[in-house]
């Protein structure tokens, strides 16, 4: 049976790239060598380095003046590296609280000074997206996360501020057209949209970086990692490779503008069953639903357990709530095929005409 994948990550990537990538652990481009045991320094990983950050810059319309790099430790690290690159000493940071990644990412910047927290929708459990507030002018960067992969909701219009502007666009990135000279630093965890969890893309203004007046530790430092290609440290051969092979399909599907139909097509979808049906309720605000994960949860729980037999049968998978709102999410990626999307709804509407 066909398995549907709709894990949040990390999570489906197209097959024609894990066919080519499954070919490279065995022979890399006919050379006989394993692309996994290959020297990074080598000519063949170089070229894979290089296109890598080629096709972020094509696929995003990256300007002149920014850095492109692949490094280690997730989004989760990019939390300790932003105040630690861009918070000056004795200065203050911005932060838009709405889900628990950002709030782990104002637990970082905390160590390091001084925290503004800006909005928070945490008293609804981030059920929507914070509107009306006021964006501080003593800050020395803005801090949000685009997407919230736990509580379904999403960024639709991003906050303006004449101080630095960063985001998390961890589960989001390469999903829609983005203006990125509209942004100071982007990074990603790679396990969403773009490769297998391993590596993490960081997209920096050049400009912006050394003035915290503060000492960084070396592998904090994205200086240190520009100055080296990504490779001031042996960078993760196989998610990068991955990410790579990712972007050429990507590419080759028409780009962003084409994703971003069909990803918009995806979500109709999906979120006109959710509201057709009436067994089942959204759990984001509709204004800010996700276009990336669908969150909803069952209007009687009491018929947990006849749903949850019919999706297993069906071959769904990853679909199980996060325990924050429980329930259900529907991770839609750009891997996600439409026919699974499809799958999904004939499941629901299966378990209507069971329980009616």
């Amino acid at each position: 049976m066909k398995k549907h994948n709709f894990s949040a990550g990390p999570c489906i990537l197209p097959q024609e790239v894990l066919k080519k990538a499954s070919d490279a652990v065995v022979n890399f481009n006919g050379i006989d060598l394993s692309l996994i045991e290959i020297s990074h320094r080598s000519k063949e990983f170089v070229e894979v380095m290089e296109n890598a950050r080629n096709l972020v810059k094509e696929l995003l319309n990256v300007p002149e003046g920014y850095s492109v790099l692949f490094l280690q430790g997730g989004a989760s690290l990019e939390f300790l590296m932003t105040p630690y690159n861009l918070l000056k000493v004795d200065g203050k940071a911005g932060y838009l609280d709405t889900g628990t990644w950002s709030s782990k990412a104002i637990k970082e910047a905390k160590l390091l000074g001084e925290v503004d927290v800006i909005a928070s929708s945490k008293e609804d459990n981030f059920n929507h997206i914070p509107k009306n507030y006021t964006v501080p002018t003593d800050v020395d960067y803005i801090h949000f996360t685009s997407n919230n992969t736990i509580f379904g909701t999403q960024f639709k219009e991003f906050p303006k501020t004449d101080s630095l502007l960063v985001c998390d666009m961890s589960s989001d990135i390469f999903s829609r057209q983005i203006d990125v000279s509209k942004f100071d630093l982007i990074y990603a965890g790679a396990q969403k949209n773009m490769g297998p969890a391993g590596t993490t893309l960081v997209i920096v203004k050049d400009e912006i970086l050394g003035k915290t007046g503060r000492t960084i530790p070396a592998m904090l430092d994205y200086k240190v990692h520009i100055s080296k290609d990504s490779m001031f440290n042996t960078p993760p051969v196989f998610p990068v490779y991955v990410s790579m092979l990712t972007l050429e399909w990507l590419k080759n599907l028409g780009g962003i503008a084409a994703i971003e139909k069909i990803n918009n097509e995806k979500a109709a979808l999906l979120y006109a069953e959710i509201d057709r049906n009436p067994l089942f309720n959204g759990f984001a605000a509709k204004e800010d639903r996700s276009l990336m994960n669908v969150t909803f949860t069952l209007a009687n729980e009491a018929h947990k357990e006849t749903f949850d037999k019919l999706w297993n049968d069906a071959g769904i998978s990853g679909i199980k709530g996060h325990r924050s709102i429980g329930g259900y999410r529907a991770s839609i990626y750009n891997a996600m095929p439409i026919e699974s999307i499809q799958v999904l709804i004939n499941t629901m509407q299966q378990f209507e005409k069971q329980v009616s």
